[in-house]
């Protein structure tokens, strides 16, 4: 069942995933409040959805959990930052278990396509500065492709 404020929700967080990747692109962080909002708001969306609350919402909180606790181990190994893994747990909310896989795969594809692009730049640059990977980027990419998914196929 998607109702009207399903789909504007789903805008919403394309446009904060948006501003998560302006941000992280600029000042290498994602903000804990955008990070809250994008959690937060998919309470509503649930909501919205039809999702009932056993098993559909606690299945999303789970898997959610599960994404959150292995990029946390990630970030503990400093392979990522803060701000990407709740981003990416947070985004984990908003989906169906077989989606949050969809979403891994093309965050990878797409985290690996920006750490080339950047880490040629700094070798045609010859810069000897630590090479930060603005990740947020890869995960919103990934999250705004699902989106479409939805925008699109409801037409197929």
């Amino acid at each position: 069942m998607w109702t009207e404020l399903s789909w504007i929700l789903l805008a919403f967080l394309a446009l904060l995933l948006v501003v998560a990747s302006w941000g992280d692109l600029r000042t290498r962080t994602i903000s804990n409040g955008l990070n809250l909002a994008v959690a937060l708001l998919a309470i509503p969306f649930w909501w919205a959805s039809g999702l009932a609350l056993w098993p559909d919402v606690a299945l999303q909180v789970g898997v959610a959990l599960l994404v959150f606790a292995a990029f946390a181990g990630v970030f503990a190994l400093g392979g990522m930052g803060g701000g990407d893994v709740k981003l990416l747990g947070a985004i984990a909310l908003w989906l169906p278990w077989p989606a949050v896989l969809a979403l891994l795969v093309i965050m990878s594809l797409a985290g690996g396509a920006l750490t080339l692009a950047m880490l040629l730049r700094k070798r045609l640059a010859r810069s000897e500065a630590r090479l930060e990977i603005p990740y947020g980027v890869a995960i919103s990419f990934g999250g705004l492709w699902l989106i479409s998914e939805r925008f699109l196929y409801q037409f197929g």
